[in-house]
């Protein structure tokens, strides 16, 4: 896979136990490196996302664990339990001065994960002024300056300052890896990275299959009838998802007597307010996060899966949850502008349905729909998983992270060219 073994740090806010968001995927990576003979060292936050609060059974300054062969090490920071833009600000840069100031273990090359951006700058000063200067790399999973302008609608002045300092912390890298080719664009086109060092890697499907036989007794499990559309969006709940759609066509579903249900599990920041805004309809459900095996269950034992978008959101990130979606064999309906990225997902996997956003009716429509045609719903089920075994194959991204890697620390730029890992 990389060419010799290397020394790795992988500096990432997020880890396991986390199971939505970025966490699965900093941690497969590091674990299959790991695997392959290379000394990995993760250093890492504690775990508090997406419930913002610290996980019950971590305390203390640093933690140190030996995980499938990863060195991960724990670094205590800030946790705002009301993650406004400052709080983060404060949470980003209490994580990147503990990272400033750790042992790195001398490390061949650097791998930042961003978000978090802010620590990711206070990395790369090290890098580039300290004793060491190791390769470094940032794997890129949400723009910073993008999401700003699409959700925040942020002064003009303030979205520039961000895409100036996103632009400078890109190109203080050896090197950038992104999750799309439309991040690509943008990242060249307006943070003014040089082509020849972006690199695409998609992320890969990181659940395993459920097993069938659990759906029937999972259903009963929650409360789920035989004759109920289960509608199931999981993960974050937050600003980007736009939920209170999901809870205006809930309400639509109960006042037309719908078979349709509604189903939100996860957590986050907005959760709160959109439980709150549900208060009374009979039909929409919230579930805690789940462990991995649970979550798998409640996942294959839906009817269909759901992407909430905001209405404008178009750039700013791919949902990591159609990955996990695509997998299943369940069809996937899109609540996204037409023009987004999720929208290109959508359309490219042939595995769903895209809906405007913020339009309950045509949400609850799709779902009856997908729930009275079978035959339908079969067939974009088994779209989105050939699309998943095809075009997201973890094996295939491994192996190119690894090239990718070993291009960095080689600063053998032929290499760092977008890496396609599709099927052929």
């Amino acid at each position: 896979m990389i060419d010799r073994k290397l020394r790795i740090s992988i500096i990432a806010l997020n880890y396991m136990p986390e199971s939505t968001g970025i966490a699965p995927y900093v941690t497969r990576l590091a674990e299959r490196l790991a695997a392959e003979g290379h000394f990995v060292q993760a250093l890492v936050g504690f775990p508090h996302y997406p419930e913002w609060r610290l996980r019950a059974g971590y305390s203390g300054w640093q933690s140190m664990e030996k995980i499938q062969n990863v060195h991960v090490k724990r670094l205590r920071h800030y946790v705002p339990a009301n993650p406004t833009a400052l709080k983060r600000l404060h949470l980003e840069l209490s994580f990147g001065v503990r990272v400033l100031f750790a042992r790195w273990n001398s490390p061949d090359v650097v791998l930042v994960v961003t978000p978090a951006l802010f620590s990711a700058a206070l990395v790369l000063l090290r890098t580039r002024f300290g004793l060491r200067r190791p390769a470094t790399g940032i794997w890129v999973q949400d723009i910073y300056s993008r999401g700003l302008e699409e959700i925040s609608r942020g002064p003009s002045a303030l979205v520039s300052a961000m895409r100036n300092l996103e632009g400078l912390v890109f190109r203080s890298a050896t090197g950038v890896c992104v999750i799309h080719e439309r991040f690509k664009d943008y990242v060249v086109s307006a943070l003014g990275v040089t082509d020849r060092h972006v690199t695409v890697i998609r992320n890969w499907t990181h659940l395993e299959p459920h097993e069938s036989n659990e759906r029937t007794a999972t259903r009963s499990r929650w409360g789920w009838r035989d004759q109920d559309i289960v509608v199931l969006h999981a993960g974050n709940m937050g600003a980007k998802q736009g939920l209170d759609n999901v809870v205006r066509a809930a309400a639509l579903a109960a006042h037309q007597d719908s078979p349709v249900r509604f189903v939100l599990l996860g957590d986050g920041n907005q959760r709160q307010r959109v439980e709150a805004l549900a208060a009374g309809v009979g039909h929409v459900q919230f579930i805690d996060p789940l462990p991995d095996e649970d979550f798998r269950a409640v996942l294959g034992a839906a009817d269909i899966l759901l992407v909430n978008e905001l209405p404008g959101l178009r750039e700013t990130a791919v949902p990591s949850k159609l990955t996990s979606y695509f997998s299943t064999g369940l069809p996937v309906i899109a609540a996204t502008d037409p023009g987004s990225t999720t929208a290109g997902e959508i359309a490219r996997s042939r595995g769903g349905i895209r809906v405007e956003p913020d339009a309950p009716a045509a949400l609850l429509e799709t779902a009856e729909l997908l729930g009275a045609n079978g035959s339908l719903a079969e067939a974009l089920g088994q779209s989105g998983r050939n699309y998943a075994i095809s075009a997201l194959s973890e094996d295939a991204a491994i192996v190119a992270y690894g090239a990718w890697l070993q291009a960095l620390r080689t600063n053998e730029s032929a290499l760092q060219q977008p890496i396609r890992h599709e099927a052929k």
